[in-house]
């Protein structure tokens, strides 16, 4: 398992997000990305979720709603990755998988697309 504090972590995921395509990022409305060490169950299966409505569901969408969240879990990630290389190119994937579900595309989609 590779070792990463939260911050340097945290710092690489913002890199990632900062090297995705505008035109993937700007649609984004209210959706707010966290990092944390585990899934609340504490399994090292899920390295990133997506917690909201998709856009596609906005209809059920009030004003004043909290954000939704797009999680990325540091230690799964760790735990699956050899290098920093490696690390980078997961983190990639995972935001590209997350953000998609913002938009209403699901996982038999994504694993279509090569993103699942």
């Amino acid at each position: 398992m590779m070792e990463m504090d939260a911050a340097t972590f945290e710092t690489l995921v913002i890199d990632e997000l900062d090297a995705l395509p505008d035109d993937m990022v700007e649609g984004l409305d209210n959706v707010v990305f966290v990092v944390e060490d585990r899934p609340e169950d504490g399994s090292l299966d899920l390295l990133g979720l997506y917690d909201g409505w998709a856009l596609t569901e906005r209809e059920r969408y009030g004003v004043g709603e909290l954000p939704d969240r797009i999680i990325v879990y540091r230690e799964p990630h760790l735990a699956v990755c050899e290098d920093e290389d490696e690390l980078r190119d997961e983190v990639h994937t995972t935001l590209v998988h997350e953000i998609a579900h913002f938009y209403g595309i699901d996982d038999d989609r994504l694993h279509e697309l090569g993103w699942a």
